[in-house]
């Protein structure tokens, strides 16, 4: 059995965290001790860790809980629960990489249109940018002067 603070050390995460998945019901100690310390056990361990998995490949706490209940009832889900899950994230990440994609290349038609020098902003090509209706940026070219 683990104490909170030897099962957050095993799993290399603060007492806090740990803490934080149980008071969102991913994770809950098997047991407590006569003086009331949470105790898990090696099972709880193995909990742990499938959640900090899930986490690092971007699942939310919410998609963490799905994943879980199929993971202790596989019997009586199918692979197919799994994958939508999987391919739903999936989806999700490939829609924020295309924003990412679209806010770069606006950011560095932005960045490669400004001259940034030491002249004032009030003909700044960016904020002009920012301030009109269009996409077209116009180049600034205050150190050809």
């Amino acid at each position: 059995m683990y104490q909170i603070g030897e099962l957050a050390k095993a799993c290399n995460i603060n007492n806090d965290t740990l803490r934080f998945y149980e008071k969102n019901a991913l994770l809950t100690p098997s047991h407590r001790s006569e003086s009331g310390y949470r105790l898990y056990s090696e099972k709880d361990k193995e909990i742990l860790q499938f959640i900090l998995r899930a986490k690092s490949v971007g699942f939310t706490l919410a998609e963490i809980r799905e994943l879980l209940s199929i993971e202790i009832d596989k019997a009586n889900s199918a692979c197919a629960d799994v994958k939508v899950l999987v391919d739903a994230k999936l989806s999700d990440v490939e829609k924020k990489l295309a924003e990412l994609t679209r806010f770069q290349t606006s950011l560095k038609r932005l960045s490669n249109a400004c001259c940034g020098g030491e002249e004032s902003a009030e003909h700044c090509t960016i904020l002009e940018a920012l301030e009109s209706d269009t996409d077209h940026v116009r180049h600034e070219h205050h150190r050809d002067k």
